[in-house]
């Protein structure tokens, strides 16, 4: 019997279905509905997937295939490798957590997460703390939240992630390319959009 691969949680009015390439050779996400809560799936031959490059690629796409139909979905995101051994066990968690996960759903509404890596040039000294601050000013005011990621590098100046409101992603794009513009001597990487992971924080276990 096939196992049900969880990519993330919608309400029931948004609730879909469409083929894709999933995980584990999957051809279809489709939802489980508990309450107002759906679970999108696709179902796989194991509780426990192999994390290869090629499954979490497939998760990542579906989530965004999901974010972004028929003009934009809200969804709390599971991160890779949560399967269940058939519906009621999945449903189980639905009714369990429902009060996380509509709160994650309330905060992450109608957001996508960005990402901003700034790296200043091997053997060149800048103000760290000066521009990361700058940085902040701009941004900010037009994010949802934002979280700091480890500097795991030395040449990290600023890594962030944001949440940003669908409708003011424009806005957050033109203020990334003015800080790029005014440092010109940093290389700024930026990324997204993605689902919103780093604001989202429902612990389950899959079973």
């Amino acid at each position: 019997m096939s196992s049900r691969y969880v990519y993330g949680i919608v309400s029931d009015e948004d609730a879909l279905e469409f083929e894709t390439d999933a995980v584990g050779d999957g051809e279809r996400v489709y939802p489980i509905t508990h309450g107002r809560l759906a679970a999108l799936v696709s179902d796989v031959e194991t509780t426990d997937p192999e994390e290869t490059d090629e499954n979490t690629r497939r998760h990542d796409e579906v989530l965004r295939e999901i974010m972004e139909h028929d003009g934009g979905r809200t969804v709390v995101p599971m991160q890779f490798g949560m399967a269940f051994e058939g519906n009621r066990a999945l449903k189980n968690v639905l009714r369990g957590a429902r009060p996380a996960f509509r709160r994650a759903m309330r905060d992450v509404r109608d957001s996508v997460e960005l990402g901003l890596k700034v790296v200043r040039e091997e053997g060149s000294e800048v103000d760290r703390e000066v521009i990361d601050a700058a940085i902040g000013d701009e941004l900010e005011p037009i994010a949802e939240d934002s979280v700091e990621g480890d500097l795991f590098s030395d040449r990290l100046v600023t890594n962030r992630s944001y949440l940003v409101d669908r409708d003011d992603r424009e806005a957050f794009d033109e203020a990334v390319a003015r800080l790029e513009a005014e440092y010109d001597d940093l290389t700024f990487r930026y990324s997204g959009p993605f689902a919103p992971y780093s604001f989202v924080d429902v612990h389950v276990g899959a079973r």
